[in-house]
């Protein structure tokens, strides 16, 4: 599984839910508020001593003015509408959290990490019709995207960019090639990655040499990226088209990404994952903070 979580339209959702919420605060105050304050003026001329406590004015008045009060489904949406509106500009625009639930992008996310996404890192995208109404940039190689994969066009997938629009990506013998150049990679101890219990857990009762760690140099960037060396790579030898990018998983051997379902267009880019913030590997363990950090 890549996917980051359940294939819900969770966007689309909440620009209904706030527009819902929004228009029927917006139709009681324009609509019926007004007549509700004329009655309640009206109940006041008629009872002058309404403020007195303890008046018999006052109870009769409190017992009818009950009535003018607004209607259950607008106080709910006069409460709802200024925090959705918060959630869906934060969402839509700033940043965004999510859990990684698979091990594609080891050893740099482990399943269970819960991270944070940069929304506006490449550009400023209208929700639901991912519109592009502001340029801040474009991806560099090395970043770690969530995006819309062609072939699960409404899935969240998360992956690191190899190849740019016009480069010339290539993979033999799991040597990656950009432009014709190997990607430089220095061999670690099985060690080196930092520990937690998802990974712990994924290498036990694996012998020395059944997995190995590499870091990895392109560009700026530099991480960490695995590999089984009894299994064989697939290689391929491809030009990344314009406006397109080619990702893949840190963990070469073990994730389904563009080797298998091809480029990503730039429209369907949603933002830069860029910290992970707890790891918690299930409901029945305690979270943890101690892969808390930047994400290389």
């Amino acid at each position: 599984m890549n996917s980051l979580g359940i294939d819900l339209d969770f966007p689309l959702i909440l620009v209904l839910l706030t527009f819902a919420s929004g228009l029927i605060w917006l139709a009681d105050a324009v609509f019926l508020a007004p007549g509700r304050k004329q009655a309640l003026a009206r109940l006041r001329r008629d009872y002058p001593d309404w403020e007195r406590e303890g008046s018999k004015q006052r109870r009769t008045y409190m017992a009818r003015a009950a009535k003018f009060g607004a209607p259950l489904l607008a106080e709910y949406a006069k409460a709802f509408f200024p925090v959705l509106a918060f959630v869906l500009v934060l969402r839509s625009f700033l940043v965004e959290p999510f859990q990684i639930p698979s091990p594609s992008m080891a050893p740099t996310l482990e399943k269970g990490d819960f991270i944070l996404v940069n929304k506006y890192a490449y550009g400023i995208r209208l929700p639901i019709s991912r519109a592009k109404v502001l340029s801040l940039g474009a991806p560099k190689r090395g970043d770690v995207l969530v995006f819309f994969p062609p072939h699960q066009n409404k899935s969240y997938f998360i992956k690191r960019v190899v190849g740019l629009p016009g480069d010339h990506i290539s993979y033999n013998g799991k040597q990656l090639f950009v432009n014709g150049r190997p990607v430089a990679r220095e061999l670690l101890e099985p060690s080196s990655p930092p520990s937690s219990p998802a990974a712990d857990a994924s290498n036990a009762g694996r012998a020395p040499g059944q997995l190995r760690f590499y870091r990895e140099t392109a560009g700026d960037a530099e991480y960490r990226t695995q590999e089984y060396p009894a299994r064989r790579g697939r290689d391929f030898s491809l030009r990344v088209k314009a406006g397109h990018y080619f990702m893949m998983g840190d963990n070469r051997d073990n994730s389904q990404d563009s080797r298998f379902w091809g480029q990503v267009p730039e429209r369907d880019l949603v933002g830069r994952a860029f910290a992970i913030w707890m790891h918690w590997d299930s409901f029945f363990s305690w979270p943890s903070f101690n892969r808390a950090g930047r994400i290389h």
